[in-house]
């Protein structure tokens, strides 16, 4: 593997130290601005676009991320997320390359949407994916992101080819998502896949509608109230059960 051009202009809108739940360890969060999706509940609006302001290079970035590879430890490193990181793509992968080289696991946070001729180079240097399903059937997803599912398919597969190790990760919305049915569909969906190490529902919240009002936005969802947690522990524990019942069923 050639050395990481640490030169490579991409768009960092923040960093946050000291993360754990975006994967693995104690994390340094880097969000990458800029996404193509329009998710009806995305709760940072204003990480749409890039900005002049978030302009850096591959080398000042790492050097910042650096200086934090003590609290790493075994297990911590770097989660790389925007908006949508895969939207640079050449940015993450030399960002994630460089990385590499100094010795810092990487994981890629996202929902699977970019450019599929550049999803080989960046997944060679994903140590691990958060992997975010927004849905299954391409009506409902581009209902509900605004583009088509076809792309985030083709993550996958590439996932899939390469081995990486996936944590899925899904978004519960009331009248959306909180049904036995969606998680019926989501267990035949993620039975069939390796690498799965974990699988997460996280519940629908409105801390990001006041970002709206700020940008002069309607709100999508405007009325509909955060999801239940207690619910959406008892729907993760039952698609996970699931999930191990589809495969059995299948070993047998």
């Amino acid at each position: 593997m050639k050395l990481s051009n640490r030169q490579q202009i991409g768009y960092v809108r923040k960093l946050e130290t000291m993360g754990m739940v975006d994967g693995p360890g104690i994390r340094t969060i880097a969000f990458l601005s800029g996404c193509p999706l329009r998710c009806l509940f995305c709760h940072n609006p204003d990480m749409w676009k890039t900005d002049e302001k978030d302009k850096t290079t591959v080398d000042e970035l790492v050097n910042k991320l650096k200086r934090y590879k003590p609290y790493y430890g075994e297990t911590g490193g770097v989660t790389f997320c925007g908006g949508e990181p895969l939207n640079q793509p050449d940015f993450l992968y030399e960002a994630m390359k460089a990385c590499k080289e100094e010795g810092i696991h990487t994981v890629l946070d996202t929902s699977g949407f970019g450019r599929p001729d550049k999803f080989d180079d960046i997944l060679s240097v994903t140590d691990l994916i958060l992997y975010d399903i927004k849905g299954l059937e391409d009506k409902k997803y581009r209902d509900m992101t605004g583009v088509p599912i076809e792309t985030t398919h083709i993550f996958l597969e590439k996932a899939q080819e390469k081995n990486v190790t996936i944590w899925i990760r899904i978004v519960i919305v009331p009248g959306y998502h909180d049904n036995y049915e969606y998680m019926d569909d989501l267990a035949e969906y993620i039975a069939p896949l390796n690498n799965i190490e974990r699988i997460e529902l996280l519940p629908y919240h409105t801390m990001g509608v006041n970002k709206y009002d700020d940008i002069n936005m309607e709100y999508p969802l405007d009325g509909v109230p955060a999801m239940n947690h207690d619910i959406t522990m008892e729907m993760q524990e039952y698609l996970i059960q699931e999930v191990e019942k589809i495969r059995n069923t299948n070993i047998n």
